[in-house]
């Protein structure tokens, strides 16, 4: 299985389907890896390990995409903007992000926002076990509020088997989500990209696809996680 769906990958990448090529080339790795751990016959060891040497490299190539989201454009909810890379090996997640803090500003909703970004992870088709959450504390009397919704979020993933891990840093400041797959996702303004809904009953406040964004600019990498063999 993980043979051909590296053969796959191969005829991805002389498509010139990067994106779907590296997706390939790494599920084929990890299938190829698990062959090796399985396998108590050292030839067939070699052999495997072998072939993943030579598949890493066809997969080391640097990818790098942008999507620019224009003002007030629709259409990019967390499920459209993620989707393709949380294939199924997806088990631990890193949200990077000093602003999910305060539940209500003029024009943002930072921790609903994270909040729906962890249900779409709990939706699949990725099996993510661990979220690690690195934000900055809030400042004065909103503190208490980011702790009691944070932790209630940390409650409630854990009724579907996910540990949400926190840690606070005052020096942070990137934005950027990466997944165990060797996906990394920058987007420059972080998880808060949506403009406040018109109403609580208005089009686009329950579905994201229908909620105008705010102009930020999305840059996707790929960078090569090869497990220990």
């Amino acid at each position: 299985a993980g043979a051909q769906t590296v053969r796959r990958a191969v005829q991805l990448d002389a498509a010139a389907r990067f994106q779907e090529s590296l997706v390939c080339y790494q599920e084929g790795i990890d299938l190829l890896l698990q062959a090796v751990k399985a396998t108590t016959d050292e030839a067939k060891k070699h052999h495997y390990r072998q072939k993943i040497s030579e598949f890493t490299f066809l997969s080391d190539g640097k990818y790098h995409k942008q999507i620019r989201i224009e003002e007030n454009a629709t259409g990019f909810s967390y499920e459209k903007l993620f989707q393709e890379y949380l294939t199924e090996i997806v088990s631990e997640v890193w949200v990077e992000d000093p602003y999910i803090r305060q539940v209500h500003q003029a024009s943002r909703y930072l921790l609903y926002n994270f909040l729906r970004f962890c249900e779409m992870l709990v939706k699949g088709p990725c099996k993510v076990k661990t979220i690690h959450l690195i934000t900055s504390y809030d400042k004065g009397m909103g503190r208490s509020q980011q702790m009691s919704a944070l932790e209630e979020i940390k409650r409630s993933l854990s009724n579907y088997g996910v540990t949400l891990n926190i840690d606070f840093s005052s020096s942070i400041h990137d934005r950027e989500i990466r997944f165990n797959n060797g996906w990394m996702i920058k987007i420059g303004r972080g998880l808060d990209y949506f403009k406040k809904p018109q109403g609580h009953f208005s089009i686009g406040y329950s579905d994201f696809d229908l909620r105008p964004c705010h102009e930020t600019t999305v840059d996707v990498f790929h960078t090569k996680h090869t497990k220990k063999m």
